[in-house]
C-alpha cells in the first residue's frame, strides 16, 4: 500500500474517507476475522493429559505397575484410582483457572475511533476490518497495518517492529517505491508501533496476523518471563527434591540392611517422594492469583498479567504521576493575568486541539473558561484558519500554531513559562516572573502564552521571537481519600514519589496537601537527576518524594535504579510518555482514562484513578502473599512430618508406619481436600501495618523454614512415640490404622492452625470465620477416611477401628493442635513486645 496513492489504496480496499458501513463491516469481519494475534489455545484434552505427564505422576504409575508385578493387585488398584482421582481434580481446577483468566483478560478489551456510514465511533479493536478508515491522536497504540491518508504532525516509535530507537515522522502525502523496505515506510503505521505526536487519519489495509507484527508472531511464539514467586518456588523445590532423594535413598539402604523387603521398600520410597512433593502447589498459587485478581477487578483494578498480583504485596516505592491519580484530575482555571486580554484569548482559542467534551484536559478546561469569560471561540477558529502547527512537544514543553485571517499571520504558542522566556523578544519581565511564582506557590498550574506577528510561516521554532501576553493557572484539587492512602501507604513502610512535569512550586504544593511532602523530604527537577550517579541517586531518593519538570528518561532512570539495589516498585501513568517507566516497572499501573499505549504496556488498569484504589490493592496483594505463604507453610509441613516420622521408625527398626497406599491416601485427603481452600482465608488484622517484604522472605524465608520444621517435628516425634507405644499393646494391623487414622487428622489439626497467624484461642470465633471452607475440605476428608477405615479397609491394608482404639487416634492430633498454638502464643507475645 505504500507505493499506491491514497485514493488508489481507497479503491482497492473499495472503501471512501465516509468509511463503511455496518452490514459491510460484518461482512468483512466474517471474512478475515477478528484483528487479533492468534493465540494456540490448549485443548481440554491436553489439559487433562497434563495432569498425568507430570515426572512424579509418572513415577506414581511406576510404582502401580510394579505393585501389579509382584501380585500385589490391591495395591496396583488403589493407586492408579488415586492417579484418576488427582488428575480429574486439577483437571477440573485448572479449567476454571483457565475460564477466569478469559474472563478478566475480555473486561479490558481496548477501543479505536473509526468512521462508520460517515460517522465517528468507537468499536473494540478485535472488530477492526480492512478498509475501515480510522482517527488517531498522540498516545494511541496503533490498532492495525494502516495506510495513511491525513497527517499532522505524526511522530511514531517503531522500535518494536524495527529495533529502531529514534521517533519516526509519518507523512500521508508521500508515495514510494515498491521495494521500499519497511523502516522507509513513511506513509504507514504498523499494528503495535505509538503515535508519539500528531494525528491522522488512516484506512486499515491489514489486520491480525495478516499485520506485519502478525508475521513475527507466527514466527516466534514468545513465553511469558517466570514470575518471582515461580522463581522462588523452583530454586526451592529443586533443593527440597534433592533433600527427599538423598533421605530415601539413605532409608532405603539402612531398610535392605535390616532384612526388610526390598519390594516394599522401594514402593514405599515411590510413594513418600511422591506425596512429599507438593505437586499441587502450582495449580494452588493459580487459584489464589486469579480469586485476587478477580476480587481486584471488584475493586476497579484490572489485572492484565496474573504473576503480577503476586508481587503486589511486596511493593516497597510507588512511583507515582500526579493529575488523575493524586488529584481529581478536571482541570478549571483558578486564576490568570492578562498583558494583553484579547491575545490571550485568541492564544487559548486557537493554540488548542480540545473539542467541547473531547481533547486534552487543560484544553478543555480553557474552552470552559472561554465560555465563562464570553468568548465565542468556536466562532474565532473559524475566523482564523491554521496554516501551521508545532504540535505539543514533551521535552519543550510547548505548542505552536500559525493562523491566517488572509491579511496575516498570526502565531500563538502556549507552554511553560521556562520554555517560552528562551523565545522572548528581550529579557522576559521580572514582573512576569512573579506572577508566575505567586500563582505556583498556590498549587495552580500555569500556562504562559506568546504571540508574535509573522510575514511568512516559520521553518522551525528558533526563528520565532515573541511577547508573553498572559499567564493562566489552572488547579487540579487533590482527591477525596487521597492524604490518607498517602499515609496508609507510608505506615505500611511504602515510600511514595511524586513525578510530575509540573514545575517544583506547583508539585511541591500538590504533594504538601496529599502528605507525599512532608518536613525533611526533599523536592528536586528532572534535569538535576543527571548530578548524580546510580549510587548517588539511590541513597538521595530515600528523602526524595516530588521530582518535577521530569521527563519520560527521569522517570524510566528512577525506577531502575531503585530495582537494582532490590526494591519493589510500582509505577502509575497514562501518557506514552510514561511507556518506558510502565514496561521495566515491576508494577506498571495505567489509568483506565489514559493513552492505551500505557494501557498496553502495564500489568494492570484502573477504572477509578485513584491512588487510593493502588494502596487497597497492595493490601489485597498482601493478603495474596500470605495466604501462599499459608499453603506453602501446611503443605512442606505435613511433608516434613511423613518423612521424619518413617525416618524415625526405619531407624529404629520398627515395621513401617505407613504402607504406600496410606502414604498416597493421606495426600488426598488431607492436602488434596484442604489446600484449595487457603485462597480464600479473608484478613487478619490489618496488613498495611506490616513492613513490605521481599517474595523470597514471605514464602521460603528462615520463618518459614522454621515453621515447617517445627510442626514436622511435633508430628513426627508425637506420632513415632504413639506408635512404639501401640506396637507394645497392639497387633501391628490395629497400630498401623490407628497411625494412619491419626496422621490424617494430625494434618487436619494443622490445617486448621495454619489459616490464621493468631492463636486459635485468642479468639475462636473469629478465627472460624477466617475461612469456612477449610472446614468444609475437612468434611469430605472425613467422609473419605470413614469410607477408607469402615467400608474399604483391606484396600488400605487397614481394619476398621472400635471406640476403644480412636482415643489413641485423637491423642496426636491434639497435641500437634496444642503444639502449634504454643508456637503461636509465643510469637503473639514476642511481637507484641517488639511493637
Amino acid at each position: 500500500m505504500h507505493h499506491l496513492y491514497p485514493d488508489d489504496v481507497l479503491s482497492l480496499l473499495k472503501t471512501s474517507f465516509l468509511g463503511l458501513s455496518e452490514e459491510e463491516a460484518k461482512r468483512r469481519y466474517q471474512q478475515y476475522g477478528a484483528n487479533q494475534l492468534t493465540e494456540e489455545e490448549e485443548s481440554k484434552w491436553r489439559v487433562l493429559l497434563r495432569q498425568f505427564t507430570s515426572p512424579f505422576i509418572v513415577i506414581l504409575m511406576v510404582a502401580g505397575l510394579v505393585a501389579v508385578f509382584f501380585g500385589d493387585l490391591a495395591d496396583g488398584m488403589v493407586v492408579y484410582g488415586l492417579v484418576i482421582a488427582n488428575g480429574l481434580i486439577g483437571f477440573y481446577q485448572e479449567l476454571k483457572a483457565i475460564a477466569s483468566i478469559k474472563a478478566l483478560k475480555m473486561v479490558s478489551a481496548p477501543t479505536v475511533r473509526v468512521i462508520r456510514d460517515g460517522k465517528e465511533k468507537e468499536v473494540e479493536v478485535k472488530y477492526l476490518v480492512p478498509g475501515d478508515i480510522v482517527l488517531l491522536s498522540e498516545g494511541d497504540m496503533v490498532p492495525a497495518d494502516i495506510r495513511l491518508l491525513e497527517s499532522s504532525g505524526v511522530v511514531v516509535d517503531e522500535a518494536l517492529l524495527t529495533g529502531e530507537s529514534l521517533p519516526v515522522e509519518k507523512l500521508s502525502h508521500a508515495v514510494l517505491a515498491e521495494d521500499t523496505p519497511l523502516y522507509a515506510r513513511s506513509n504507514c503505521l504498523y499494528r503495535g508501533t505509538t503515535l508519539l505526536r500528531g494525528k491522522a487519519v488512516g484506512v486499515v489495509f491489514a489486520t491480525g496476523d495478516n499485520t506485519e507484527i502478525g508475521k513475527i508472531a507466527k514466527r516466534m511464539k514468545e513465553k511469558s518471563p517466570e514470575s518471582p514467586l515461580t522463581r522462588a518456588l523452583g530454586e526451592f523445590g529443586k533443593k527440597w527434591v534433592l533433600a527427599l532423594l538423598v533421605i530415601l535413598i539413605f532409608l532405603v539402604v539402612v531398610g535392605v540392611l535390616q532384612g526388610r523387603d526390598i519390594k516394599d521398600l522401594v514402593f514405599f520410597a515411590i510413594a513418600q517422594l511422591v506425596s512429599a512433593v507438593p505437586e499441587g502447589l502450582p495449580i494452588v498459587v493459580t487459584i489464589a492469583l486469579v480469586v485476587g485478581a478477580i476480587r481486584l477487578s471488584r475493586e476497579k483494578v484490572l489485572v492484565k498479567h496474573l504473576p503480577a498480583v503476586e508481587t503486589l504485596g511486596s511493593a516497597t516505592y510507588i512511583c507515582s504521576d500526579k493529575t488523575g491519580t493524586l488529584t481529581v484530575g478536571r482541570l478549571r482555571v483558578e486564576e490568570f493575568i492578562s498583558y494583553d486580554r484579547s491575545k490571550l484569548f485568541l492564544g487559548a482559542t486557537l493554540c488548542n486541539d480540545a473539542e467541547k467534551d473531547r481533547g486534552d484536559p487543560l484544553e478543555i478546561a480553557l474552552l470552559e473558561w472561554l465560555d465563562k469569560e464570553r468568548v465565542n471561540w468556536a466562532f474565532l477558529r473559524e475566523a482564523y484558519k491554521r496554516v501551521w502547527e508545532y504540535p505539543f512537544d514533551v521535552k519543550r514543553r510547548l505548542m505552536a500554531v500559525v493562523v491566517s485571517t488572509g491579511e496575516s499571520l498570526d502565531f500563538y504558542i502556549k507552554g511553560a513559562l521556562e520554555s517560552l522566556s528562551l523565545m522572548c523578544e528581550r529579557d522576559c519581565p521580572q514582573e512576569i516572573y512573579k506572577a508566575h511564582e505567586s500563582m505556583a506557590q498556590k498549587g495552580l498550574r500555569v500556562l504562559a502564552f506568546g504571540y508574535a506577528k509573522l510575514s511568512k510561516v516559520p521553518e522551525s521554532l528558533e526563528e520565532v521571537k515573541i511577547k508573553i501576553v498572559g499567564l493562566v493557572g489552572f488547579l487540579d484539587p487533590p482527591k477525596e481519600g487521597a492524604k490518607e492512602a498517602v499515609e496508609t501507604a507510608h505506615k505500611a513502610g511504602i515510600r511514595v514519589i511524586m513525578i510530575t512535569g509540573d514545575n517544583l512550586l506547583t508539585a511541591k504544593t500538590i504533594a504538601s496537601k496529599v502528605s507525599i511532602y512532608r518536613e525533611g523530604d526533599i523536592a528536586i527537577e528532572g534535569k538535576d537527576l543527571e548530578k548524580f550517579s546510580d549510587e548517588e541517586l539511590y541513597h538521595l531518593l530515600k528523602r526524595v518524594s516530588v521530582v518535577a519538570r521530569a521527563t519520560p528518561e527521569d522517570k524510566y532512570r528512577i525506577v531502575r535504579v531503585l530495582q537494582a539495589k532490590g526494591e519493589v516498585v510500582a509505577v502509575t501513568g497514562d501518557g506514552v510518555n510514561d511507556v518506558p517507566a510502565l514496561k521495566v516497572a515491576d508494577l506498571g499501573i495505567a489509568m483506565g482514562s489514559g493513552s492505551q499505549a500505557a494501557k498496553d504496556a502495564s500489568k494492570m488498569i484502573l477504572l477509578d484513578n485513584n491512588i487510593a484504589i493502588i494502596v487497597n490493592a497492595v493490601k489485597r496483594g498482601r493478603l495474596i502473599a500470605k495466604n501462599i505463604s499459608k499453603v506453602i507453610r501446611y503443605l512442606l509441613s505435613t511433608n516434613a512430618f511423613e518423612i521424619i516420622y518413617n525416618s524415625l521408625a526405619i531407624l529404629s527398626g520398627f515395621p513401617l508406619p505407613f504402607y504406600a497406599t496410606q502414604i498416597l491416601w493421606i495426600n488426598l485427603v488431607t492436602d488434596g481436600m484442604q489446600d484449595k481452600a487457603y485462597p480464600f482465608t479473608k484478613y487478619e488484622g490489618d496488613p498495611m501495618k506490616e513492613k513490605p517484604k521481599s517474595p523470597e522472605k514471605v514464602f521460603v524465608g528462615r520463618s518459614q523454614v522454621f515453621n515447617v520444621a517445627y510442626n514436622g517435628l511435633i508430628m513426627g516425634i508425637c506420632h513415632y512415640f504413639l506408635f512404639k507405644y501401640l506396637l507394645t499393646i497392639y497387633p501391628y494391623q490395629i497400630a498401623l490404622t490407628i497411625s494412619f487414622t491419626s496422621a490424617v487428622i494430625s494434618q487436619w489439626a494443622v490445617g486448621i492452625q495454619e489459616i490464621g497467624e493468631k492463636p486459635f484461642f485468642k479468639n475462636p470465633l473469629e478465627y472460624l470465620q477466617l475461612n469456612p471452607y477449610i472446614y468444609l475440605g475437612i468434611f469430605l476428608g472425613l467422609m473419605l477416611q470413614l469410607t477408607a477405615i469402615y467400608l474399604i479397609p483391606h484396600y488400605l491394608h487397614a481394619v476398621s477401628l472400635s471406640s476403644e482404639h480412636l482415643p489413641y487416634a485423637l491423642l496426636c492430633p491434639l497435641l500437634t493442635f496444642l503444639g502449634v498454638e504454643l508456637r503461636k502464643w509465643m510469637a503473639y507475645i514476642l511481637y507484641h513486645e517488639d511493637a
